[in-house]
């Protein structure tokens, strides 16, 4: 089940650009913004995150770092620094009806990019963000798929 109060996206860059996906509902609705989506019930964010990009890109990318927090009084939404694996990039033709790769320098200038997207693609490209990194560290009670830190 999908858990609607939290989400997460990831900028992933291949070859210089980032990913983006051209949204087909909601208030998104035909605009470009980074891949992600909703949190399932029991899923890490960074399970998620992965999972997200991977259905509606076809690509394959790892959770890196965090590098933002967005917070509303009824949502939250985790954003990552992603690495590219693997994969050709391509729509779900459900979520989303295009997937485009673009330099970052070129994505904030869009007049179809939303807000968000803009002002992390922004913080990214300058590096003024605080990246909070992927720990190796799990408590002895619990396993990596039940455990993350950011730290």
């Amino acid at each position: 089940m999908n858990n609607p109060h939290f989400t997460v996206c990831g900028i992933v860059e291949i070859n210089g650009k980032v990913l983006l996906v051209r949204h087909t509902y909601g208030t998104a609705k035909g605009r470009v913004l980074l891949p992600g989506g909703y949190v399932m019930e029991g899923e890490l964010p960074t399970v998620a995150v992965e999972r997200e990009i991977a259905e509606e890109t076809d690509v394959i990318a790892k959770a890196k770092s965090m590098m933002a927090v967005q917070c509303k009084p009824d949502q939250w939404c985790l954003v990552f620094v992603m690495d590219y694996v693997s994969g050709t990039p391509q729509s779900d033709s459900y979520e989303n009806n295009e997937v485009l790769l673009v330099p970052a320098t070129e994505a904030i200038k869009r007049d179809d990019i939303t807000n968000m997207s803009r002002e992390l693609l922004t913080a990214y490209m300058s590096g003024s963000y605080a990246e909070l990194q992927k720990s190796n560290y799990i408590p002895a009670s619990l396993d990596a798929e039940h455990y993350v830190l950011f730290e």
